[in-house]
């Protein structure tokens, strides 16, 4: 984690740069959370620290197991099936729905996304690439046109981000990601939303298999 100087948003980029570090694996599950040691780290007081840690706590991030005070949780399976279930249901459907709003732009940036994440996993730069796929499956969102969609699923995008990181630390895994990707994005562009949103359910029933298998 690199330093972050103080803000009035302090509290907010404390809990971002110890929710990326859980996410990305910089801290692992089971690790102990050294609060002063955190604090040193970002150089901040040890107070927007404690306040990050209690909401990550709240988020099932973090939890207590005292004589060793505040670890990262374990991967949580029940958890991971219970997104990946309402997924399945709600992301093909954005992929039906954005199939029929696709346009010039909405083209553009799509392929934009994909090459990008392809050149970045390439590159093994793993939390570039983290989000080059939260940015794919969030423009499907917004493309479906479909409000409740994007806001539901942006309620789970902080556990999803994990899951991720953990799918991504694994190459040949990774890989796989971004042809389905592209598959199901030159679907979307060829203006067959059946095939898109099979595509879409394909991706979303093998994600927890890679990670929690």
């Amino acid at each position: 984690m690199e330093s972050i100087a103080p803000s009035k948003s302090l509290v907010e980029r404390t809990y971002d740069a110890l929710l990326d570090a859980i996410c990305t694996g910089v801290f692992r599950p089971g690790e102990r959370l050294g609060q002063d040691d955190i604090a040193e780290r970002l150089n901040v007081s040890r107070q927007p620290v404690n306040s990050a840690i209690t909401m990550l706590k709240s988020q099932r991030f973090v939890t207590d197991t005292g004589r060793r005070g505040v670890v990262v949780a374990p991967v949580d399976r029940e958890l991971f099936e219970a997104i990946y279930q309402f997924r399945s249901v709600v992301e093909p459907l954005a992929a039906e729905l954005a199939t029929a709003r696709m346009d010039a732009a909405a083209i553009t940036r799509g392929r934009e996304i994909v090459a990008r994440g392809t050149r970045l996993m390439q590159a093994g730069d793993a939390k570039a690439v983290l989000k080059a796929d939260i940015d794919f499956h969030s423009l499907i969102y917004e493309l479906s046109g479909n409000p409740i969609i994007a806001e539901t699923m942006r309620l789970n995008w902080l556990h999803l981000r994990r899951s991720m990181g953990e799918v991504l630390r694994f190459p040949g895994m990774t890989i796989q990601v971004w042809k389905e990707h592209k598959i199901i994005f030159e679907a979307m562009v060829a203006g067959d939303a059946a095939v898109a949103a099979a595509e879409m359910l394909s991706h979303i029933v093998q994600a927890p298999q890679r990670v929690i298998g």
